[in-house]
């Protein structure tokens, strides 16, 4: 088994904060990540695909072809992004790199045709990743947000 793995680069805004806490809560647990008007970081995604060389090209999967996937269905979407409220797959969801890389998992997994999805990271700092190997989790939780963004009612949905 060959792993093929690409890097991308995305920054963004995001404000860890859980609506159903109380300010003192949400303080104590997301600290200054839980900054009212945000706060970014320039993150690092790699995407590793595992399988096979063809033998007709040696590739696992075109390193040009899984750059314009990243771009196109996560990197367009998110760069220079309030993952909060912006970017429409993590609307609702508390943006932790956790869930991030659930639910880039989710959007990337179907357009690997060429190898399979083996791991997502996602790092937020030099010290600080999280891989994700696409089992199953629980509900990631989703607040349902108003047109002012005012977080009004939630409900579980559930993600792998």
């Amino acid at each position: 088994m060959i792993y093929v793995t690409r890097k991308a680069h995305f920054s963004a805004a995001h404000r860890l904060y859980n609506p159903t806490f109380s300010d003192e809560r949400n303080e104590a647990i997301f600290d200054k990540c839980n900054n009212p008007r945000g706060h970014g970081h320039n993150y690092t995604l790699e995407v590793t695909v595992s399988g096979n060389p063809d033998p007709l090209t040696g590739y696992v999967i075109d390193l040009k072809r899984l750059s314009a996937l990243i771009d196109e269905h996560i990197i367009d979407k998110v760069d220079h992004k309030h993952l909060n409220y912006d970017v429409a797959e993590l609307r609702g969801i508390i943006p932790t790199a956790e869930h991030i890389a659930v639910v880039f998992w989710q959007i990337l997994e179907p357009f690997i045709t060429e190898g399979k999805l083996y791991s997502l990271k996602v790092f937020e700092s030099d010290n600080n990743f999280v891989e994700y190997k696409g089992e199953p989790v629980e509900p990631i939780t989703r607040y349902h947000l108003s047109k002012t963004d005012d977080i009004i009612e939630h409900r579980d949905t559930q993600f792998a």
